[in-house]
């Protein structure tokens, strides 16, 4: 097994707490189950210098993701982490369920309250990204990848956002909402413009687009249209005011909203539920759009997609070129179990579990405290 050296400065081959930045409060138990902390200090008055094998896994075929913020949690707060060896995967594996996918050996007093934290590090981080692998699957269709934004800012606790957009972005995701979600990668959050700003121009969508694009004249011009509940006439509208300039329009139509395009012809209801993002509509919008010679203006739909309702839209072709997508991503579906399979390097493990050996772990080496 290859060995792999935590720095404690800079991405090596991992992220360390340099990135992530831990509440210094987990090395205090705070985050730990109490359980946990109350069985730490029962050993070490009882069975001081036990060594146990904890190894992690979970249940599904998904895509891993928070090793390296687990490791930098081992590094930065387990008693004595240099003596502890570490086996793990890295972020962006694909593992199949019950595969083991990090152990830890070492004496129990020295990290075993850290249990009940590294599954939950393991199972958000890898539910979103896997929840954001199988949407981003979704949207490629004829050999041609579709871009998916992640746009999870308002589904959940801002605090979040940093670990579900690294997490968002090991999945797979094109873009994001915030510069949050980029920080532990490297990058900036991309977005145009919500509805607050058409708001603030009286609904008119050309003066708002106006005062977007002279504000920022380098950004890609992406104007959002349904404020008015009429996507057609406004997509309309900013093609003919900005030409090439415009590069794209997106839809965000309520779920509960029917888009006036089927106020004006009845005749098309009947067969399909015409409310929200439908695929009629970006099908009449795509029409409208080409029959003015605008073929170079791309669509953007959000608003309550998932991985079935990108299926669905792709299943029919319709024309969209780039998905919004939000709060499905972050639902946690995945959960990861800690278990306790050798004690002083013999077998010992409870009724049903047994040590799950994996040679595509690789060896991690932890470094002092105060290195």
């Amino acid at each position: 097994m290859k060995e792999i050296e935590l720095k404690l400065q800079g991405h090596i081959s991992r992220l360390t707490n340099h990135t992530f930045k831990f509440d210094e409060r987990v090395g205090e138990g705070w985050f730990s189950a109490v359980y946990f902390l109350k069985t730490r200090d029962i050993i070490k008055e009882f069975r001081p210098g036990t060594t146990v094998t904890m190894q992690f896994f979970q249940k599904e075929h998904a895509v891993l993701c928070g090793t390296d913020e687990v490791l930098a949690l081992l590094e930065t707060f387990a008693d004595h982490p240099e003596q502890l060896e570490v086996y793990a995967l890295k972020d962006g594996d694909m593992i199949a369920p019950f595969e083991t996918v990090l152990t830890i050996r070492g004496r129990y007093e020295d990290f075993g309250y850290l249990e009940g934290v590294i599954d939950g590090i393991l199972a958000r981080r890898t539910s979103v990204a896997t929840n954001v692998y199988n949407v981003v699957q979704a949207a490629r269709s004829a050999g041609k990848q579709k871009p998916i934004i992640f746009m999870g800012d308002r589904d959940d606790h801002f605090t979040q956002q940093a670990g579900d957009g690294y997490a968002a972005h090991i999945g797979g995701t094109s873009a994001q909402a915030t510069h949050a979600m980029n920080e532990w990668w490297g990058k900036s959050g991309m977005g145009t413009m919500p509805h607050a700003l058409i708001q603030m121009f009286n609904g008119d969508v050309v003066q708002a687009a106006k005062a977007y694009h002279k504000k920022f004249p380098t950004d890609d011009l992406i104007v959002l249209i349904d404020y008015n509940n009429d996507v057609i006439t406004d997509a309309l509208k900013v093609a003919r005011e900005f030409g090439t300039v415009l590069k794209g329009v997106r839809v965000d139509t309520s779920r509960t909203m029917i888009d006036q395009h089927f106020i004006r012809h009845p005749e098309l209801l009947g067969t399909f539920d015409p409310r929200g993002v439908n695929p009629p509509l970006i099908f009449a919008l795509r029409q409208a759009l080409d029959a003015e010679g605008f073929h170079h203006v791309k669509i953007v739909v959000s608003g309550g997609f998932d991985e079935k309702r990108i299926r669905e839209f792709e299943a029919q072709h319709v024309p969209v070129d780039m998905y919004g997508v939000g709060g499905s991503l972050l639902k946690i579906n995945i959960g990861f179990t800690g278990d306790n399979v050798e004690l002083d390097g013999e077998p010992a493990a409870k009724a049903g579990r047994k040590y799950r050996p994996n040679p595509r772990l690789e060896r991690v080496i932890l470094r002092k405290k105060d290195q």
